[in-house]
């Protein structure tokens, strides 16, 4: 999936989610999405890789589930950055964000990569 494609699609989840966890994550709109969504492809260029490394035993004790925790933490670095129009109740949110967000991810880019071929 090209980039811009992931920050819309990133964008898009992350209004749908908002929506759907009216109580627990807060977007303010489209353009807040838009720009949490490029904080984290940011934030995932470069300092996702150091906390990959620096996790890498916990990871592997953990059989990669650690992996979760991290991208929770990335997304409240993002959270974060953006301020008060994007942002989390608590860290366990973000790790159900980031979860849905994996699984979103991976059904989309699986479906888009599959058309693609065709």
């Amino acid at each position: 999936m090209k980039f811009w494609m992931r920050i819309i699609v990133n964008a898009v989840l992350f209004m749908a989610l908002a929506g759907f966890l009216k109580a627990d994550f807060y977007v303010a709109s489209p353009w807040i999405a838009i720009l949490a969504s490029l904080i984290l492809a940011v934030l995932n260029a470069l300092v996702k890789p150091f906390l990959v490394l620096l996790s890498l035993p916990i990871t592997v004790v953990t059989l990669g589930l650690f992996s979760i925790v991290i991208n929770g933490f990335m997304l409240q670095m993002t959270s974060a950055l953006v301020g008060n129009d994007f942002h989390f109740s608590s860290f366990g949110i973000a790790l159900l964000v980031a979860i849905l967000m994996s699984i979103c991810n991976t059904i989309i880019s699986s479906y888009i990569g599959r058309n693609r071929h065709d």
